[in-house]
């Protein structure tokens, strides 16, 4: 199947999700040729009568603004760009969101308002469609001027033949690549380099990969804290919808919605109970839950309009005769929902840790750690270590980036976002999470053993659960090597089908 990048209809995170997963190629519309094209030929033809320099397409970059570039050297002021700014140390990106960052640039010029040509975007579209990834590093981006460090490093191979790429299933240079293809380096033309660096899709995609995450993790989340609900023995009340009602908040009805129709048939939660509440861990669940879901809410807004907008600089807007120089490479806008993604992610982290601690705390007729022999046996005392530890690097990562900024280029730019740690640190607040989640899902489901063997069931949906879980994960009557029955969880919830709540 092929997806038409195009101006006409916005891209979402759902549609952004069928590419992904549907191995989908790039195709440009050709409304978004058109808007390409015509800007480019503006542009050139600006040149010709412009007598007053244009930041960035007759002038250096950043401080260096002032100097003007002659004619004859325009090409080589852009080549030179994408050479020196490439500059990106520490961890490889993840392929995945390399792949994302060539569809997001490729949208970026589809609007008209870069100056781009329209074989620099071919060829954008060209490497992500033949599945070839530049080795770009996560370290490098202030978040304004754009995401320069990476995205050069991003083009370095893609455009220019320079670098290091992934290709067929292994890492190469990217001379190799043209070589086998018959491509031929692509000569910049005014102001090309810049729009090629001077945008936000370093920030972004890892916002989109967080995002499509963080929507899953929420999911996976309402369905594991139903299990673990069941296995604790919880009372269902704290989830009635009438209780919801005095005080809803759309995600905190969506959460509590959730678990009614997970423990629905349930055994467990019908019988009579003689505890009068719950922890917080279970009786706060829909509004912990609820509030991470308003807020991935919230981000998803941002990120979709960030995504379909134009993010370089300076800004060519053909019909009104204008190229203006501004600040929409400035991650400010994602910076500051990407902390607040962090933050809200790790919150369904924090309280999944909690409810796996009440698990195995000997309570409720649950045996302590969950194993039959406790003493000679330790069970699951060392998986809520685990846990714990995971929880605490993540609070740690929620420290916000985006209200720190170190001034660059002479003082030019005196304040970015630092959007860029933002993205890379809610990346990893993700997969932390998921693994707290995998941690309480193989305890609740040891826990729910127990129910069993007095004779209880819990409801279908989370028997189902359990019992393809047993596939990958057995139930633990002595002592086992404990860190592969984790890396299976974390494998089951990376791979499982999500139900939706009706």
């Amino acid at each position: 199947m092929v997806h038409h990048i195009t101006p006409e209809t916005p891209l979402t995170l759902q549609r952004i999700k069928e590419i992904i997963d549907g191995n989908m190629t790039l195709a440009l519309s050709d409304e978004a040729k058109h808007r390409i094209e015509k800007c480019r030929n503006y542009l050139n033809q600006k040149m010709e009568t412009q007598k007053v320099p244009i930041y960035g397409v007759t002038t250096g970059f950043g401080s260096l603004c002032n100097i003007s570039i002659s004619k004859e050297q325009l090409s080589q002021l852009q080549k030179n760009l994408v050479m020196s700014h490439a500059c990106g140390v520490g961890d490889e990106v993840p392929q995945e969101v390399v792949r994302l960052m060539l569809l997001l640039k490729a949208q970026n010029f589809c609007f008209g308002y870069s100056g781009a040509q329209l074989q620099t975007v071919q060829r954008l579209i060209d490497c992500f469609n033949d599945d070839i990834l530049p080795v770009v590093y996560q370290q490098g981006s202030l978040g304004a001027s754009g995401d320069l460090c990476p995205l050069a490093n991003l083009m370095l191979p893609s455009i220019l033949g320079m670098g290091e790429c992934y290709w067929k299933g292994r890492r190469c240079q990217a001379s190799e690549v043209f070589e086998a293809k018959g491509w031929q380096p692509i000569e910049l033309q005014s102001k090309e380099g810049l729009a090629l660096l001077n945008g936000t899709q370093f920030m972004s995609s890892y916002a989109v990969w967080s995002l499509l995450k963080a929507q899953r993790l929420s999911a996976q989340a309402d369905l594991i804290l139903s299990l673990s609900l069941d296995a604790f023995d919880g009372r269902i009340e704290p989830f009635y919808e009438s209780l919801h009602m005095v005080r809803p908040h759309k995600g905190q009805l969506l959460t509590a919605k959730a678990v009614r129709a997970f423990t629905e048939g349930s055994e467990i939660i019908c019988r009579h109970k003689e505890h009068v509440q719950d922890p917080y861990s279970f009786r706060c669940a829909p509004q912990v839950h609820g509030a991470a879901k308003d807020t991935i809410a919230y981000v998803a807004s941002v990120v979709e309009t960030e995504i379909n907008s134009t993010t370089d600089n300076p800004i060519v807007l053909p019909d009104e005769d204008m190229v203006i120089s501004g600040g929409h490479f400035h991650g400010e806008p994602l910076a500051m929902v990407l902390d607040f993604l962090a933050i809200a992610v790790a919150e369904l982290g924090a309280i999944s840790e909690r409810r796996t601690y009440q698990l195995i705390d000997a309570k409720r007729g649950l045996p302590s750690f969950l194993v039959a022999k406790p003493g000679l046996n330790s069970g699951f005392m060392i998986p809520q270590y685990t846990a714990a530890a995971i929880v605490s690097q993540t609070k740690q990562l929620c420290t916000p980036c985006s209200v720190d900024s170190i001034p660059s280029s002479q003082n030019q730019e005196d304040l970015v976002s630092m959007g860029g740690n933002a993205a890379t640190k809610c990346y990893r607040v993700c997969e932390n999470v998921e693994r707290v989640l995998a941690i309480e899902l193989f305890n609740a489901a040891q826990a729910l053993d127990f129910r069993h063997q007095e004779g209880l069931k819990s409801s279908p949906l989370i028997e189902k659960l359990v019992a393809d879980f047993r596939h990958k994960v057995n139930f633990v009557d002595i002592d086992q090597v404990m860190y592969k029955h984790i890396h299976a969880s974390v494998d089951f919830l990376q791979k499982m089908a999500v139900p939706e709540a009706r």
